[in-house]
């Protein structure tokens, strides 16, 4: 498969990204001055040349070329790659690709069969159409902040782009899925993936409860609308989270902090009651849990199949057994700093090791895939 990437900073690369970490050859049409987000530190510098470490976090497997697309025999290399081209992925605001003559109306004509994504912050049929959009704008907007952080606190946003990557999630598992449908029948189609819908499409179980209750979902910081204990607490020396989610694993909680009569407590002997009274039940346990060091309760949950964990900084899940076990990080060369440490593709495929072929090109790197693609037609 083939695809040419017409896209910058994180939701269509991601999407291109994934698309080659599955097998794709894809090819990152870039302006001269390069996506935005090689701008971005940190960087692996010698002294000579630099590279972003950011920027090689979601365009690994991908070859680079350089075109200016307001130059004509640009534009007609770049024309002559679509035509050559599976798929085309482009984040660009809407409109902006038609002028060029980038457009999926232009590019589909006389096509053998062509998927045309376009990700953007709110879609071509949107009265936002031509508003930008960056993730924290998508994510106030889509309703995730008024559900974030703490129920005394304001609005906060994810401290993971999730605007931009659930975008590129949706966009990468919809084009693989209509490839087969469109070689078989020689039509192309194009995809319409805005980053507020995808937010709004995970957000499945708040948009469900506001219009199952007429009631605007609230923050409330690490703790669960429907389940409690099913949280965060503070041991002695750490964070750690709860998720006691049915009545045996409440009574087992019970059981580990030495409060067995709190089952038949009538304001805690159903999951409905201690909603109801969750921040009573939260310093209950709270006042518990800082009498001793989170491994102790770590251990003593775990025995008896509560499930919890600890809160960890990326420095520490990084350092986890389980992503040695689960081959989840393997290292990847990056210009300028050599094999680094990377994050491959998470899902694992019986027979298939993580595609890692290639790093993140360099600008420019790959000038030839022009010839290589018209010449195999």
């Amino acid at each position: 498969m083939r695809v040419v990437e017409l896209a910058h900073v994180a939701a269509g690369p991601f999407a291109g990204m994934l698309l080659a970490d599955l097998g794709a050859d894809v090819v990152k049409v870039e302006p001269p001055t390069g996506d935005q987000m090689r701008a971005w530190p940190p960087f692996a510098d010698d002294g000579t040349e630099r590279f972003s470490h950011n920027f090689a976090s979601v365009n690994r497997n991908k070859r680079s070329v350089v075109a200016d697309l307001k130059d004509p025999a640009d534009l007609a290399r770049v024309r002559e790659l679509v035509a050559a081209a599976d798929v085309v992925v482009e984040n660009y605001r809407p409109g902006v690709l038609d002028r060029l003559g980038l457009g999926y109306a232009t590019v589909r004509e006389g096509h053998r069969g062509l998927v045309y994504c376009s990700i953007s912050g709110y879609g071509l049929t949107s009265p936002y159409v031509n508003d930008g959009a960056y993730d924290v704008v998508i994510q106030g907007m889509s309703g995730l902040m008024s559900v974030t952080g703490e129920p005394d606190g304001g609005p906060v946003k994810a401290g993971v782009p999730v605007g931009d990557f659930t975008a590129g999630l949706y966009a990468a598992y919809t084009i693989a899925a209509l490839l087969p449908q469109v070689r078989a029948s020689g039509t192309s189609v194009r995809v319409d993936c805005p980053m507020l819908d995808c937010l709004l499409g995970v957000s499945a179980l708040q948009t469900s409860e506001y219009w199952g209750s007429g009631a605007e979902p609230r923050r409330l910081g690490t703790a669960h609308p429907r389940n409690a204990p099913y949280q965060g607490f503070t041991a002695a020396d750490a964070p750690f989270t709860v998720a006691a989610g049915n009545d045996r694993l409440w009574a087992a909680v019970a059981a580990v902090v030495g409060l067995p009569d709190l089952v038949d407590d009538p304001r805690f002997r159903t999951q409905l009651d201690r909603v109801r009274h969750q921040q009573e039940l939260e310093a209950l346990l709270q006042g518990r849990f800082a009498e001793e060091k989170r491994e102790h309760w770590l251990s003593e949950l775990r025995a008896r199949g509560v499930p919890c964990g600890p809160v960890n900084t990326f420095g520490e899940i990084l350092a986890d057994p389980h992503v040695e076990a689960t081959a989840l990080v393997a290292p990847v060369d990056v210009p300028v700093a050599g094999p680094t440490p990377s994050v491959v593709f998470p899902v694992r495929v019986e027979g298939l090791a993580p595609r890692l072929e290639r790093g993140a090109p360099r600008l420019g790197a790959d000038a030839g895939v022009h010839d290589e693609w018209t010449a195999a037609r």
